[in-house]
């Protein structure tokens, strides 16, 4: 189990500027139309919500007439205008009904699409990113970008944005109408919101900053669960159990206390603001009602100066009460919004960071292209799978192209690198692998053997020196076609959820089924998989989770025969598989060597033996080269290794 680690800046976090700008921005720029029908769609369904106020107002006064003409004037009741304003408040409440389905169909669709988009970009992008990414990243964090930050884009996209966009329409309307009917009474609301506004200020600023912190801390938590997974047995062996159960409890109690004082301060904003909006629905009928007991033309008055007859006030004091409830519920809904949008401004800043991280860089122009030889013992480019290759090298100066044959001679000469500038970790490391020639590379684990295989692939960049391919400097080769170039087994098998046969072929995915059972042979691992429940059609899962170590490893190998690379790197290729089973791989890598450079990483010196050339590296350093027949003569430390156990500690 890792160190326990705790949210970095946790104190300081929150969504950077312009996050929310740049997703409405995104949105638009993939479903522009879909979005403006919703947004016709809200309003709409805010006019049908808020216009009942209206009808209350006209319903009551007509309401009244009617009454006085029967009793007062005894005239018989007009019910026409009062069947009119019934059958049009019917209509606007149809129209609503229809716009609020038409809303929720195309916005829940829209969504969907959106992170159906956002997660192909993250996941296309991340693609793109250089392996030091994923060495300075916790995968867990990682993955919960792709899961808890993505669901508060849903959230964000398909409930509190289009909330806050109908509740800003919804105000503006009612406090137009309001203001109106009556300026006192309006007064009145707006005081009684702008202290709704500031307690949502007050406690929901405090909230929306714990669910950011709380986004962080989950990302971490998650983090800890996969480590502790992939490393179960380790914990088990090392009775590591209460120790883990420890760590994990630190870290989730912290998430516990975050989301605890976030969820407190978000919860009690909704009862402080409806209590406020009860207060103030009591305040305006007493108001009102006093209008209504003592008339004053000075009560009356509305925006543009008129003055409201005396008639009228009930239906008006009516209108108002539903008025000021709906505002306070409207305020109390974009105060319970503003958490979720933070916390969604929050998410979206994690996956805009993941999108703007630097693609590994790949400034290279020298191609690989497959050729064929000619009567005359030259060759041309050809457009087939011919296995056999040569470097295209277009010189900009001359504007002329250059055909080198690949023939996997592989230099580097006098390299330093360092993982980060102020740590060296290879120092004048000089290495000349010529074609055909099988190098080991042998060492105390942290010496640099890794390090060496990964600068010739390209994952890092070195700091000094240079690492030349059939001599071309390897910065000028496309990153793609260097790797394509070459055959690797590393150290740590990968396996992916497919058949077997997938697995083989993720090597080259254009193999034919008959070179998939030909690199199997190769690496012995024929046998074992005719031998699976449905043989090269059985499916893999969880990491190739039912085959053995050994077998694992076997396929790994497969996986590079089948690449058909002229330069194989085999990084403790053996290392997971027992002494007998090593023996039926060694004849298939000395198969899959033959005319090949090759690199070799190994533990157990009696694999390297009968390499060309073994170098000894210590602290970064190359300390001594050469045979093995050589290397013994010398009686250094390669001798000192072999002489006292053939596993290199």
């Amino acid at each position: 189990m890792p160190p326990v680690r705790l949210p970095k800046n946790a104190n300081h976090s929150k969504a950077k500027k312009g996050t929310l700008f740049r997703l409405i921005k995104m949105l638009f720029k993939n479903y522009k139309w879909q979005i403006i029908l919703a947004l016709i769609c809200i309003i709409l369904v805010s006019i049908s919500n808020f216009t009942s106020s209206i009808f209350v107002k006209n319903i009551t006064n007509t309401v009244n007439a009617i009454v006085e003409d029967k009793v007062l004037n005894n005239k018989e009741p007009n019910f026409a205008p009062l069947i009119q304003l019934l059958i049009i408040m019917g209509s606007i409440y149809f129209v609503g009904m229809i716009a609020s389905f038409t809303f929720n169909y195309t916005l829940g669709i829209t969504t969907q699409k959106f992170l159906n988009t956002i997660r192909k970009e993250m996941f296309g992008h991340m693609e793109t990113l250089p392996i030091k990414y994923f060495d300075t990243h916790a995968h867990g964090d990682i993955m919960s970008i792709y899961t808890n930050d993505t669901d508060t884009i849903r959230q964000l996209v398909s409930q509190s944005l289009p909330s806050l966009f109908q509740t800003f329409f919804t105000l503006i309307a009612l406090l137009s109408i309001m203001l109106y009917y009556s300026i006192w009474l309006s007064l009145v609301v707006l005081f009684g919101s702008l202290f709704m506004i500031f307690c949502t200020k007050t406690i929901g600023g405090k909230s929306a900053k714990f669910f950011v912190k709380q986004q962080k801390a989950l990302g971490v938590v998650e983090g800890t669960i996969e480590e502790s997974i992939n490393g179960l047995k380790v914990i088990k062996v090392f009775c590591h159990e209460d120790k883990s159960i420890q760590d994990f409890d630190k870290l989730n109690n912290h998430l516990c206390e975050v989301a605890t004082v976030g969820n407190i301060n978000g919860n009690i904003v909704g009862p402080i603001i409806g209590n406020i909006g009860n207060i103030l629905y009591v305040l305006i009928a007493v108001i009102g009602g006093l209008f209504i007991m003592f008339p004053n033309n000075l009560h009356n008055i509305n925006i543009f100066g008129q003055i409201t007859p005396k008639r009228e006030l009930i239906g008006i004091i009516l209108s108002f009460l539903m008025m000021a409830r709906m505002f306070s519920n409207n305020i109390n809904t974009l105060s319970q919004q503003v958490t979720f949008i933070v916390m969604g401004m929050a998410g979206a800043s994690r996956i805009f960071e993941l999108l703007d991280e630097q693609s590994e860089v790949d400034d290279g122009y020298v191609t690989l292209v497959n050729i064929k030889y000619k009567e005359d013992g030259s060759f041309e480019e050809s457009n087939e799978r011919t296995r056999y290759f040569a470097w295209k090298h277009p010189h900009k100066e001359s504007g002329t192209i250059t055909y080198t044959e690949l023939k996997g001679d592989i230099v580097l000469d006098k390299v330093d690198f360092g993982y980060v500038p102020e740590k060296i970790v290879l120092t004048d490391v000089s290495i000349y692998a010529r074609p055909g020639q099988k190098i080991a590379l042998v060492g105390a684990t942290g010496a640099g053997k890794t390090t060496i295989t990964n600068l010739i692939n390209r994952f890092y960049d070195i700091a000094d020196g240079k690492i030349r391919y059939d001599g071309i400097n390897i910065n000028k080769i496309r990153k793609s076609d260097l790797r394509r170039s070459l055959g690797i087994v590393l150290q740590d098998t990968n396996l992916f959820s497919g058949t077997v046969m997938d697995n083989i072929r993720y090597g080259r995915l254009d193999a034919t089924d008959e070179e998939v059972f030909e690199a199997a042979k190769i690496a012995n691992a024929y046998d074992f998989i005719t031998r699976l429940p449905q043989g090269f059609n059985t499916m893999l899962s969880g990491d190739g989770a039912n085959l053995s170590q050994g077998q694992r490893q076997l396929l790994s190998i497969a996986r590079a025969a089948v690449a058909d690379a002229p330069v194989m790197i085999l990084d403790e290729a053996t290392s997971s598989i027992d002494t007998r089973t090593e023996k039926l791989v060694q004849k298939g890598t000395d198969r899959l060597m033959k005319g090949r450079t090759v690199f070799v990483i190994a533990h157990r010196l009696s694999t390297v033996m009968n390499s060309d050339a073994i170098m000894v590296l210590e602290h970064g350093k190359i300390i001594e080269r050469g045979s093995h027949d050589d290397l013994i003569k010398q009686k250094g430390k390669y001798y000192q290794l072999y002489t006292g156990a053939f596993e290199l500690e």
